[in-house]
């Protein structure tokens, strides 16, 4: 299948062609698996010497003297590289199934109410009282609780659930197995045992949302958890009740956030961040992987370590703790030094008669 010409790409990514117009790619592949009718790509200036000596037919890049540097090659030079490169395989995506259609097996109770061209899968289950916006797509085995509420657009991929009382926004993703709406993890000690508090809020999810395969959203205590508009969130992420992430955070993999963790927008978490309950993360904090927080960070930066400091701070510490074992010998040499050493007598003492 021919992804297109150079010039048709060039023309719809809005980018600078040098080569030949009429080369027609095949493909995308990655600069090891490239071949003759191949595009790759080099994301910024580190990666573009290996694309260049790849056997791939052409190049998307973002390095604006490529062209200069390896003249007679096939390239498209982007603004953004990544951005061109997500705009591409886009045109290899399979369509999505159009409905309307509701597969035999799927149970639907009868008050849900299915907008226009909605398409339900095998042994779906959609709940009392639920509603599913246009065009939305559950795949095999996705569940919408009872008075839940999907917007327009959205996918629903095998497992996922979405559970009563939750609302999704438009074009919301859920990926395999994505829990939206279990219970938080409220209990009370009483007389010696756990007695569970009931979680009778709900999540709200909004436009443009994306939550990972095997990912868990709790349902809040009272009131909403809250995800925000764009917010994209990693498999095996963990978001307890009663969060609140703002718009267009981006969460890796086996992240955990504890109960109440308030997000600004336009965070980034690397994996396996953890926060302690009740603190605030301010709007384009990023934190490197491992990072904990245990008290609010209220100032845009990049910050790592736990408890997490400034990364900067933090590689400082992380030198002299590597310095650390030097330190130790050097200062039992110059214990083992002194104590074998003969003792003097203070200035002005006398020997005893």
């Amino acid at each position: 299948m021919m992804i297109g010409t150079l010039a048709m790409l060039a023309e719809v990514l809005g980018a600078r062609l040098a080569g030949d117009p009429g080369f027609a790619i095949e493909r995308v592949d990655a600069v090891e698996e490239a071949c003759p009718s191949s595009l790759t790509f080099a994301v910024d200036e580190r990666y573009l010497k290996a694309a260049m000596e790849s056997k791939a037919g052409a190049v998307l890049t973002c390095v604006e003297g490529a062209a200069q540097q390896y003249p007679g090659r096939n390239l498209l030079i982007v603004a953004d590289a990544r951005g061109a490169l997500a705009r591409i395989l886009g045109r290899l995506e399979p369509p999505r199934p159009a409905g309307p259609f509701v597969h035999p097996s799927a149970v639907v109770d009868p008050s849900a109410h299915l907008g226009e061209r909605v398409w339900i899968g095998p042994t779906c289950v959609v709940g009392a009282g639920a509603q599913i916006g246009d065009e939305s797509v559950l795949l095999a085995g996705a569940q919408v609780g009872a008075r839940a509420h999907v917007g327009r657009r959205c996918l629903l991929h095998p497992r996922a659930l979405l559970l009563d009382g939750c609302v999704a926004g438009d074009e919301v993703v859920l990926q395999a197995a994505a829990v939206v709406g279990s219970d938080g993890f409220g209990y009370a000690f009483v007389d010696g045992r756990y007695v569970k508090i009931p979680q009778v809020g709900n999540v709200v999810l909004g436009d443009r949302v994306e939550i990972g395969a095997n990912a868990c959203i709790d349902r809040a205590q009272t009131g909403s958890t809250v995800i925000g508009e764009g917010t994209k969130i990693d498999n095996l992420v963990q978001v307890a009740h009663n969060c609140e992430l703002g718009r267009h955070v981006g969460i890796a993999a086996q992240t955990g956030l504890a109960g109440t963790t308030i997000v600004g927008d336009y965070v980034r978490m690397g994996g396996q961040v953890g926060t302690k309950g009740h603190v605030r993360i301010g709007d384009r904090v990023a934190l490197v992987g491992k990072s904990g927080v245990w008290k609010d960070i209220t100032a845009p930066g990049i910050y790592g370590g736990s408890p997490a400091v400034e990364q900067r701070a933090e590689l400082q510490r992380q030198v002299l703790l590597r310095q650390l074992p030097k330190l130790l010998d050097r200062v039992r040499t110059l214990e083992r030094a002194s104590s074998s050493a003969p003792h003097e007598r203070p200035s002005g003492a006398t020997r005893e008669e």
